[in-house]
Order: C-alpha cells, then structure tokens, then sequence
C-alpha cells in the first residue's frame, strides 16, 4: 500500500492511488512514463509470422498495402505503416474505405479491386479480426493478409498469414490495451528491431500519441509510455499539416496536451471520414507541402464545423424519438435521417444524457448500418455477440466494451431492439444509472495551495482510465456569485474557506446559482485559466449543493 511516501502529500498519495499505483515501486515508472513501461513486442501473437512475410515483400519488392480505418486512430495508425515501411524501401500504399460507401472493415470488394492494382501482401491497422469470410476468399485472389487490430476477437478467428492483436485468446503481451496505432508501432518494432534500427521509429511517435488519445483507450501501462514520448515530439517538431491545424483553431503549438488533441486535433481528423473521405486527413498528416498542409487544414476546419451542426440537428430528433418510444434501460432508434458519420456522435450524447446503452442506425433500404455507445455497467459488444450467437442476423459487427458497430438487414432491427432491450432489463434493473463522479480525495481550499497543482501535473496525461484528479470540499463559502455566458448559463464564482479565497467556474449551471453568503459542497478539478495573456489557478466546478441548515 502506499502510505506516507516520501516527497508526496497525502493529497497526491491518494490520487496515485486511485490510478492504480498501490506499491512504492510503481511510482517512479508511472511518473516517469519511460520505456519501463513498454514490452517486447516479440509476445504479441502472430509476430513471429508476420516478419518473415514482410522481409520477403521487401526482398522481392512486391507491392504492399496497408488498410486501414477511417478514423483518427486508423488513419494515424495507416500513416504510421506507410511511413515506417516506406523508409525501409518497400513499394506502399494506403487504403482507407469510404465510410459512407464501402463501410467498416476489411471488404472483399476492395481486396478485388487492389489484386487488380498487383497487390500480393495486405497489412490491415485497426480493423480485420472479425474480418474471417473475407480474408478466407483473399486467397483466391493471390494476397497475402497480416491483421493487425486491438479490437476484441470473436469465436471464429480468420486465417490469415499473421493475425496480431493483443486480445487474442492465449496472448502472453502484458498490456492489452493498446490502441490500433499502437500495436501498428509493435510491429514496426519488432520488424526495426530485426534489422538492427530500433531507433529509427522515435519521429512517428507522434502519430502513436495521436491514435492512442483519439480512440480513448486507457492512458495507463503503456499507452502512458507511447503517449509521452509522442506529445514531446508533437510539442518540439510538429508536422506541417498539425501546426496548421493548431493555426486554424487559434493556437500555437509547443504546449499541445491529451485535451488539445481529445478537442481540437481529434475532431477534426474525424469530420472528413465523417462526411467525406478520411485520406484527407491521411494526406494532412503525411505531406510535405506547406501549401497542401494550409488547404487541408482549412478544409478539415469546415468540415468539422458541418459535422458539429449536423450533430446537433440529427441529435435533436433522436432525442425526440427516443423520449416518445419511452425512455428504456437501452435506448434504440433507427431511420433514414441519421448519416451513418453521426450516428456514433448521437448515440454517444444519448447514452451520456440519459446515462443507458444507445445506439443509433442508419436505414437505406434494405441494410442498416449502426453505432452503439455503452456505460460501463452493460458490455455492447459483449451482448451483440451473444444476439449473433442466438440470431445469427449481423451482416458484420464488431467494437469495444462500450463502443460497437455492426451491420444489420433492415427487417432484422426489430427483433435486434427486442433482444437487446430485454437483455438491458435483465443486467442493469436495480442499479443506479446515473453518471458518477470519482472523486480522489477530500480536501480543504486551503491545502491547495503551494506546489499541489504542479505536483499534480507531473501525472500528465490525463485521458480515459487517468483523468484529471477531481476533489470535494465541504462548507465552501460563497463570497461572489455571477452569472456569466451568452445565455447566462454558466456560473462565475469566489469561493473561501479557511481565509483562502479561490476563483471558480461552473459550467452550465447558471440555473442553480447560489446566493452570497450560502455554504457549498464543491466537486472539482484544477484548472489554469488563459485570459489576456494571463495564466491564474481556478476551480472547474463538476457538480455543488447547497447545505441546507435545519431548526
């Protein structure tokens, strides 16, 4: 357990550990995040047959392709592919499908029309495990397929020349939490590291620390390691098409972090697969051309601005619908007003409002294509499985714990909500489903102060399984109370405790704005505001309650 550890508070002991961090000797590797936290990615399975195929279509200089995904994880996780190949001299191509008109996934379709291009050897990133019919007809077609992907493999594995994903059934890789980028880098690892040039992989580890952020994977083990290193590069030498990216959104590169790229380099990357075609943001993050990075950018600044107002519309009438069907322990809706590039986004604002399992799916014809966003209590990918195992009605599906896709006959949607709902019903009824703050410590305003935040920092980065340390205080006073925000939505307020006075901000709850003088329970992270080029220390309010005293 860790307890009284040298040159920490108890403030910071605490928040380490509610990471995870219970022995002494975890500390100095997680702060450090160094290569401590790496493996070898010799353990990763199918490796050890991937390597030889790729040394023999270096040797004999067939044409490579690396397929990818359309999202920021499997465009970075392709570029990351191509450029590593590439330096070795291979002849390398991507392909990325179009999300709108091909879909998810590995498609014979393709694979027919890149035979006819004298493609003998397809390297798949961030998409293939479930990918078992297709891969069994490339045969017949002359190519070879090597499957790299992080996503959780179904009973029937396809047989293809190498399959590498570290949650493959008696995998002995340590950490199977990789993202799709990441386990592109281990093989790329493993192929340097045969050849003796382990270190020339150190400039693509940015687009690892891309990948990685962007599919929300935990930043945890070695995620934490890979994503280090990769914001150091990104900060200290950023490619041509991220500092105009950064330009186009009004910031300066040198002090990016896991929120800028989570709010503003991520989205962006995705709005062209989204609405468009995802090479775009393949070719933003590869060029060379300072005029080509400038055009991307602004045109993938357009198209994330069109997706945030499709977003908001499509959400509305989803919401709509979902509150006339009734609201369920799994909320379902379906029709030919969701683009199949949203569905994703609404589901995930859905499940967020209403905190249940949401999925939303786009009907043309006689095929829909859906996305499904989870809460941690109910595992979609999990029950879609199961619905496959009874139904055997998916045309194609796959995903996470808590973020699924799947393609489905129109008419099967129906007995899909059926299953799905009565399932929901059976393991979430009696819980509480209302989203949770987990709060790492109890405190007094005044013990913030000092070097607290600056200690705190050194836990860098934040994202999904490290968030930014949250804490409660009780009996805060208020000393000020304004509203603030075009619509006077937020709140901005001083708070004491102690004899310490503290500037605070609490988002979107205007609407329950305290009086002067009331005492407060206070939920919160530390933030630093940038105001006119000013950097100060204030709260970020997440919740509060007013104490109510009784006579």
């Amino acid at each position: 357990m860790l307890s009284g550890l040298a040159g920490f508070t108890q403030l910071v002991t605490s928040v380490l550990y509610h990471r995870g961090i219970t022995e002494s000797s975890q500390v100095d590797p997680f702060l450090s995040g160094d290569n401590r936290l790496s493996f070898n990615p010799e353990l990763l399975p199918g490796i050890s047959q991937a390597i030889p195929r790729i040394y023999r279509a270096l040797l004999t200089g067939e044409s490579i392709c690396i397929y990818g995904d359309f999202d920021t994880d499997g465009v970075t996780a392709t570029a990351l592919l191509v450029e590593g190949l590439s330096r070795l001299g291979a002849k390398v191509v991507p392909y990325i499908p179009h999300r709108l008109n091909e879909g998810y996934g590995l498609k014979l379709a393709a694979l027919e029309n890149l035979c006819h291009q004298g493609i003998s050897l397809v390297i798949t990133t961030d998409c293939g495990i479930t990918a078992v019919e297709p891969v069994e007809k490339s045969q017949a077609l002359g190519i070879d397929i090597i499957i790299t992907d992080h996503h959780m493999p179904l009973t029937e594995i396809p047989q293809a020349v190498a399959v590498i994903d570290p949650k493959l059934p008696g995998s002995s890789y340590p950490f199977t939490e990789l993202s799709g980028a990441g386990v592109a880098l281990k093989l790329l690892q493993a192929l340097y590291s045969n050849l003796g040039r382990e270190e020339g992989l150190s400039s693509l580890m940015d687009l690892v620390a891309l990948g990685t952020i962007a599919d929300m994977v935990p930043l945890l083990g070695e995620n934490r390691y890979l994503v280090k290193k990769g914001l150091e590069l990104l900060n200290q030498s950023p490619r041509l098409g991220i500092t105009e990216m950064l330009s186009q959104a009004g910031l300066k590169a040198g002090s990016m972090d896991s929120q800028t790229i989570s709010w503003v380099i991520a989205p962006r990357l995705n709005a062209a697969g989204r609405l468009d075609h995802a090479i775009s943001s393949f070719r933003l993050l590869t060029t060379r051309s300072s005029e080509e990075a400038k055009s991307l950018a602004a045109w993938l600044q357009n198209k994330n601005m069109e997706r945030q107002d499709l977003t908001t519309k499509v959400f509305s009438i989803a919401r709509s619908r979902i509150e006339e069907q009734g609201i369920k322990h799994l909320l379902l809706t379906s029709g030919t007003e969701f683009p199949v590039g949203i569905c994703g986004l609404v589901a995930s604002r859905l499940a967020e409002e209403f905190y249940r399992p949401a999925i939303v799916a786009m009907t043309e014809g006689e095929i829909s294509r859906g996305s499904c966003r989870s809460v941690p209590e109910f595992n979609i990918i999990e029950a879609l499985n199961n619905f496959q195992t009874l139904h055997g009605n998916f045309i194609q599906f796959g995903g996470h714990t808590q973020a699924a896709g799947f393609t489905i006959l129109t008419r099967d949607i129906p007995r899909l909500a059926d299953y799905l709902v009565e399932l929901a019903e059976t393991k979430l009824s009696g819980l509480d489903l209302r989203p949770r703050i987990d709060i790492d410590a109890e405190v007094r305003l005044p013990e913030l102060g000092g070097r607290v935040f600056q200690t705190l920092q050194k836990l860098e980065p934040f994202g999904q399984g490290n968030p930014l340390p949250s804490f409660i205080s009780r009996g805060v006073e208020v000393v000020e109370s304004r509203l603030m925000g075009k619509g006077n939505e937020h709140l901005r307020l001083k708070l004491k405790q102690g004899g310490t006075v503290w500037d605070a901000v609490a988002f979107g709850m205007g609407g329950d704005r305290p009086d002067v003088s009331s005492s407060l329970d206070i939920v919160y992270n530390l933030e630093v505001d940038h105001w006119n080029g000013n950097a100060t220390l204030r709260l970020n309010i997440l919740d509060f309650s007013v104490i109510r005293y009784h006579t």
